[in-house]
């Protein structure tokens, strides 16, 4: 499998993301679900803690992709749905610490609500292996 960033322009790279990926030669496509901050049974964890929601969010990515066989350097394209759209930066950061190098493909939606209340955040994905 061949992987190609494509980005006709630079200003994306400050905002940490790409804007698109190439892929040729893949076996298969991972379509994950969005993510949030819930625990194992579905409970929701860290109401009102932005950052903790975001980094479980992540983690349930990361778990979700392993059990299809891929991990977080798989993923081509991610999606955020975002409660408060300030928060951006702050997503940021917390994403920061799971993709470095290049980055995906990305979309952020500002929505007035999630699944569940006290979800803040919530996060789906494209991989490709």
């Amino acid at each position: 499998m061949e992987k190609t960033q494509i980005n006709p322009w630079t200003w994306q790279d400050r905002r940490g993301f790409s804007q698109a990926w190439k892929v040729t030669g893949a076996q298969s496509v991972i379509f994950v679900s969005g993510q949030t901050s819930v625990s194992a049974d579905g409970q929701v964890m860290h109401e009102g803690d932005f950052s903790a929601q975001v980094r479980l969010a992540f983690e349930n990515l990361r778990t979700v992709l392993a059990a299809a066989g891929a991990s977080l350097d798989n993923v081509v394209k991610l999606g955020v749905f975002l409660v408060d759209m300030s928060r951006l930066p702050e997503y940021g950061a917390a994403r920061a610490e799971f993709f470095t190098g290049k980055q995906p493909a990305s979309t952020a939606v500002g929505v007035t609500s999630l699944a569940a209340p006290g979800l803040l955040v919530e996060i789906e994905a494209i991989a490709v292996v």
